[in-house]
């Protein structure tokens, strides 16, 4: 029996985040996978990325993985990190490309107008570094985190979901954007938990122990 299956399709450093899963769950069988009934047999599954969203959507297909992806994620606690949450929509300006579409909206551009913080400094994209999280709803996997723990980021592009009952997080740069979505199931972030150092481990141990219900 697979605990955690963590989705491989080629894109990003799969390594950090299934250590930092087998931290907080010593107890727990945590299997990369790119075989699709590695998905469907587990029992949870994490499904993060980085890279360009056209490559990302290329190789998800050419494993034949979106299907898996689709169905873990109408079933069974899921967690969707960076390109994880964006492939979630159903298009990305970032190569004009289409995601999976199990939530509508839009991934969109930093915008390179009016970049200044309050300070009037430029700011750079893409966003890169630790920023704020603030909670705008109760969830089991903002358990012991505090509203406004920073988290780690780096990223051009940002999701904008057609329903604002999807939004369970938001940071600002320098404007509020979306960066946490959360549905029945599926908890989806921007940031890197596995690159945040307490708060993202107590994010993913919190996962590790949800049910999948709010």
């Amino acid at each position: 029996m697979i605990d955690i299956a963590v989705v491989d399709y080629g894109m990003g450093n799969l390594r950090s985040v299934s250590k930092a899963l087998e931290h907080v769950a010593t107890d727990k069988k945590v299997v990369v996978t790119s075989n699709p009934q590695d998905i469907a047999e587990a029992e949870r599954v994490v499904f993060p990325g980085q890279g360009a969203m056209p490559d990302c959507v290329r190789e998800l297909d050419s494993r034949g993985l979106r299907e898996a992806v689709i169905a873990a994620a109408a079933s069974k606690p899921f967690l969707g990190i960076c390109i994880g949450l964006q492939l979630l929509f159903d298009h990305s300006e970032e190569g004009n490309a289409d995601g999976l579409g199990i939530f509508a909206g839009q991934v969109k551009r930093f915008s390179a107008v009016d970049m200044h913080d309050v300070q009037g400094h430029k700011l750079k994209v893409p966003h890169m570094g630790w920023n704020e999280v603030y909670q705008s709803q109760s969830h089991p996997l903002w358990a012991g985190i505090e509203n406004g723990e920073r988290f780690y980021y780096v990223h051009s592009y940002y999701v904008a979901p057609q329903e604002t009952a999807l939004v369970a997080g938001y940071s600002e740069y320098p404007k509020r954007f979306t960066s946490v979505v959360a549905k029945d199931n599926i908890f989806a972030v921007q940031f890197h938990p596995e690159k945040s150092q307490h708060a993202g481990l107590k994010l993913l141990s919190n996962f590790v122990q949800w049910n999948g219900h709010s």
